[in-house]
């Protein structure tokens, strides 16, 4: 199968491209700016049709979640109108999309762990434009696959793990919120799981489903930087504070952990623990950084 990944240089984009290192069952071609545009549909016609595409992992993403409240028609214009321009492609061609999205897409109220069928209440212009842009592809109707993943970290881009290294080695304290619950989610795991569906697809199944996926497990902010200062051995102390008393552009879900049961059971996707992958991806920067 002929797969195109657009976000190439992205975290999810990156990690897809070491994991299509470990098989040769398909034929990945990575893609990002300025290269491919994903709102440039003349652009992302003529490159299904010069590799014979079959299936689109669509990781371009606008991420700048609070920059979104300020500039939501960049975030729409990503977000939204470029899904919807690989969904007509994908849909001419009679490809597959498989389309990443986001726990932003709940407001966080709930007190169970989302399933794919909740309802949706974006809180933000970010969640706003990441809905929008499920709607498009639903709406244009190519065999799809949505994915929706919360606090995606990878040694690549920034992210907050990232972040927390870097303020960890400077500081001898700092303070994150402790009312913000989710799970993370290793970027490696999710490529992973992704290049695992992409290798069970019957692409003359007609697919219109969505699912959620994310690592095992809960956590706070805080309790995810305490853990990442352990295991990376930094003496930086983490102090735990209200979302209050740390303000932002745009509000952040106070609930956003992902039911992933669906995605199991359709795919037998197995999912490991937040903790461990964080010390398998900690072991892989140091190993580097020697």
């Amino acid at each position: 199968m002929n797969i195109l990944v657009t976000g190439s240089r992205g975290q999810l984009g990156s990690e897809l491209q070491r994991v299509s290192g470990l098989t040769g069952s398909h034929h990945y071609y990575f893609y990002d700016l300025p290269d491919l545009d994903i709102t440039n549909a003349a652009q992302v016609e003529e490159i299904c049709r010069l590799h014979s595409i079959q299936a689109i992992v669509n990781c371009a993403a606008y991420t700048a979640v609070d920059k979104a409240e300020s500039d939501s028609a960049s975030a729409f214009l990503v977000n939204r109108d470029g899904p919807a321009v690989l969904a007509r492609c994908a849909k001419d061609r009679n490809a597959l999309l498989v389309h990443i999205s986001t726990d932003y897409v709940f407001n966080g109220e709930s007190n169970s762990p989302y399933r794919e069928s909740d309802r949706v209440s974006p809180a933000s212009v970010y969640g706003l434009s990441k809905w929008e842009g499920e709607e498009a592809v639903r709406r244009i109707g190519p065999s799809h696959l949505i994915i929706r993943t919360s606090w995606l970290y990878s040694p690549y881009g920034s992210n907050f793990v990232k972040t927390m290294l870097r303020l960890g080695a400077e500081k001898s304290s700092l303070t994150v919120v402790f009312d913000q619950i989710g799970t993370p989610t290793c970027a490696a795991d999710l490529a992973s799981a992704i290049a695992s569906i992409l290798d069970r697809c019957d692409l003359s199944h007609c697919y219109g489903e969505t699912y959620h996926y994310s690592n095992e497990g809960v956590c706070s902010w805080y309790d995810f930087a305490e853990a990442i200062m352990e295991l990376a051995g930094l003496s930086c102390r983490v102090l735990p504070v209200e979302s209050s008393e740390y303000p932002t552009l745009a509000r952040r879900p106070g609930f956003s952990v992902l039911n992933k049961s669906a995605i199991k059971k359709s795919w037998g996707v197995e999912i490991p623990h937040w903790r461990s992958s964080l010390a398998t991806m900690l072991r892989e920067i140091q190993r580097e950084a020697t």
